[in-house]
């Protein structure tokens, strides 16, 4: 079967749609995440173009995710609603084309896609997410004034609760700090003003606080001055590099989990896996590999979808991709708020949206055909 005129053009109309969705969904979802996640992190510190090019360039991989199928199934809906409703349709099976030859180059398209999904899902993906997570420390240590923002409560440091009014560079201005013991709060200390100052050889910061004042609570609830010796106090930032460094399902290579699945070891640690830290390994790997069906399932629903709105509106095309697409997404986050119930078979559900939407696509793509 050699690819005819009709093949092309069918063909470069749903791939430049769904080059433009994804674009524009990837730019939604870039900036919405970019913005968040420094905004939290970093407040309105200015950092060198490096770090936030890097950070873009991590997030672009989550979008995919998401953003290729569900651009590739409102490409579908629109070519398809336009060619049925100019009957363009109609004419080609007149020449004697079934509808599966006809729709050969959107499956082609399908399954490049799918590998593409597959490669994002498997490989790019959790090496971003790892990535991002070291990104957040490394920036903390080279610019720990970072940490404080701006009347916000500081809660990354283990063991502390910190709040500044203010800040400038490294200078601190009317600083509450509240030290945990056993999660409840021990030791309150107020400063008016605090230095930042580096540790050497450590990761560790270190606090020079004038004005300072220091007051216990006892478990008794009575509240008790506290004399402190020297206006210094270390914060132990190698604490947030323990939590950097730790690595959940989500963030360890494809073939990690393949191994954790097989042998009930964490192949970080070492140590032996629980049935339900197994089913997180097991539930993540399900949702890789099944969420890189996504385009193909969309492919075999949307084409008869596209065929039977006959519509040409854009916003009818972008209507049904929405509700398809949020169906197919509610059993994934279905699945992943399992993923810690053994019992429930969260893997198993990571492939009902396939199931469920192959079948209902195939029933629909047959009914097509026989028309």
């Amino acid at each position: 079967m050699f690819p005819r005129i009709f093949d092309r053009y069918l063909g470069r109309q749903i791939a430049s749609a769904t080059l433009i969705g994804v674009a524009l969904l990837s730019g939604v979802m870039v900036l919405g995440n970019v913005y968040k996640k420094l905004d939290q992190l970093l407040g309105n510190t200015e950092l060198p173009i490096s770090v936030i090019a890097e950070f873009v360039m991590l997030v672009i991989p989550f979008s995919l995710i998401f953003t290729i199928p569900w651009a590739f199934l409102t490409g579908i809906l629109l070519v398809f609603g336009r060619l049925s409703a100019d009957n363009e349709l109609v004419s080609l099976r007149m020449t004697g084309m079934s509808m599966p030859r006809i729709c050969a180059s959107v499956f082609v398209l399908a399954v490049f896609l799918s590998g593409v999904c597959l490669w994002v899902n498997v490989s790019l993906a959790p090496a971003a997410k790892d990535r991002m997570k070291r990104l957040f420390y490394q920036v903390a240590v080279k610019n720990p004034e970072t940490l404080f923002q701006e009347g916000q409560v500081l809660e990354r440091v283990p063991g502390y609760r910190i709040y500044t009014s203010k800040r400038q560079d490294k200078t601190l201005s009317d600083m509450h700090i509240i030290m945990l013991k056993d999660s409840h709060a021990g030791t309150y200390i107020h400063a008016k003003k605090a230095t930042l100052h580096t540790v050497p050889g450590s990761v560790d910061l270190q606090l020079e606080m004038e004005g300072m004042t220091a007051e216990s609570t006892p478990a008794e609830g009575q509240v008790n001055p506290v004399a402190f010796q020297q206006p210094w106090l270390t914060l132990p930032l190698s604490e947030m590099q323990k939590d950097a460094v730790r690595v959940n399902a989500s963030m360890k290579t494809t073939s990690a989990l393949h191994e954790e699945v097989r042998s009930w070891k964490d192949t970080v640690t070492g140590e032996a896996l629980t049935p339900v830290t197994r089913s997180l390994s097991l539930t993540e790997l399900n949702k890789r590999y099944s969420f890189s069906l996504a385009c193909f399932t969309f492919a075999l629903v949307g084409i008869p979808l596209g065929v039977t709105a006959q519509r040409r509106e854009t916003s009818s095309g972008f209507a049904l991709s929405l509700i398809t697409a949020t169906v197919y997404i509610v059993f994934i986050i279905l699945a992943d708020t399992l993923n810690d119930k053994p019992a429930a078979m969260p893997h198993l559900i990571m492939w009902l949206p396939n199931v469920i939407f192959l079948g209902m696509g195939g029933w629909l793509f047959y009914k097509l055909s026989r028309k």
